[in-house]
């Protein structure tokens, strides 16, 4: 029963980075709309993290790519901390369209990145001595 939970954890972590990076192509003026105006090239972030999701949420599927996945997803969503703390800076509204409870965007920061964080790296060890030849 415990292989079945870690491989549904599985398929629901790689399903949620690879829906996000759907979505950076589905909705990219959403995405380029949240970058904090320091970061240059807002298209091209937009395109190569959707592109980054999409494979980092592939190699999870695969044990001899997983634990290089979770590091990456981790040092990732490290990255996208900026754009948290600008969604806060800017109250919550990033346009006129693109706008947030101020109260969500500190949630999307604390606890909730940090939970991503946590779920990917208890993905991996939660895989590692029970999915050996995944």
């Amino acid at each position: 029963m415990r292989r079945y939970l870690i491989w549904i954890n599985l398929i629901v972590l790689s399903c949620f980075y690879i829906g996000a990076g759907i979505n950076h192509f589905w909705h990219p003026v959403a995405y380029i709309a949240i970058i904090p105006p320091y970061f240059p090239f807002h298209p091209f972030l937009v395109f190569l993290s959707g592109v980054i999701e999409i494979v980092l949420g592939v190699m999870l599927f695969f044990s001899q790519f997983r634990k290089v996945a979770v590091i990456l997803i981790i040092m990732m969503l490290i990255a996208f901390i900026p754009v948290h703390v600008f969604m806060i800076q800017v109250g919550g509204c990033v346009t006129s369209t693109i706008c947030i409870p101020l109260w969500l965007a500190w949630i999307r920061l604390f606890p909730l990145q940090f939970i991503f964080i946590w779920w990917a790296w208890k993905s991996y060890q939660w895989s590692k001595p029970q999915l050996p030849g995944l």
